[in-house]
């Protein structure tokens, strides 16, 4: 997969504004502040096109990211305890679930990780959801680079039980010195299939 050819697209508030759905797509999930704008922005090779934020609650709408002509990256906002009202939180996730439900060019989720925390029940019941709802997605577990390495290995195993996943079905990433990255890039390319 080649990030070389990649712009900001749009950001889509509702599923009207989607754009058609001709091109195969990756959605990026995970809860509040957990790293996903700094694990794309190094997935694709670059420092701020996707805007990295202290504070929880910065990705409102779904945004879109073209690459090349050949795929898109789709940035969803955050779940958890994003600093927004009830209501907004609520239309968030109506649109998110409507997207990935609706979207038959989704190829994959990838659900963003924390390595340093416990298992977290949403992200558990958002594996659960897209399991029964047939949608592929792999979960990436991040931040890596802020553990030692026995640490690291304890807290993914952890995690892989917690949320009852096999080893060889995650990817350990980090954002801060992009290990793990050429694994995500493979593993990625082998969900892409043209729409």
């Amino acid at each position: 997969m080649d990030f070389s050819e990649i712009e900001f697209l749009l950001s889509a508030h509702s599923l009207k504004q989607l754009p058609e759905g001709t091109l195969p797509e990756i959605a990026f999930a995970g809860r509040s502040n957990v790293g996903k704008s700094s694990l794309i922005n190094r997935l694709i090779g670059r420092k701020a096109l996707v805007k990295v934020s202290g504070k929880p609650g910065k990705t409102q709408g779904l945004n879109f990211f073209k690459v090349a002509d050949s795929l898109y990256l789709v940035d969803l906002p955050g779940y958890g305890f994003a600093k927004v009202s009830k209501s907004m939180q609520e239309s968030w996730q109506g649109l998110i679930s409507s997207y990935l439900e609706t979207r038959t060019n989704l190829q994959c989720v990838v659900i963003i990780i924390d390595i340093r925390h416990e298992p977290k029940e949403q992200d558990t019941q958002l594996m659960g959801w897209l399991k029964s709802q047939g949608i592929p997605f792999l979960p990436v577990y991040t931040k890596m680079d802020k553990l030692s390495g026995n640490e690291r290995t304890k807290n993914a195993a952890s995690l892989d039980r917690g949320h009852g996943i096999l080893a060889g079905s995650r990817v350990l990433f980090s954002a801060k010195t992009g290990q793990g990255r050429e694994e995500l890039v493979q593993v990625l390319a082998s969900f892409v299939h043209p729409v």
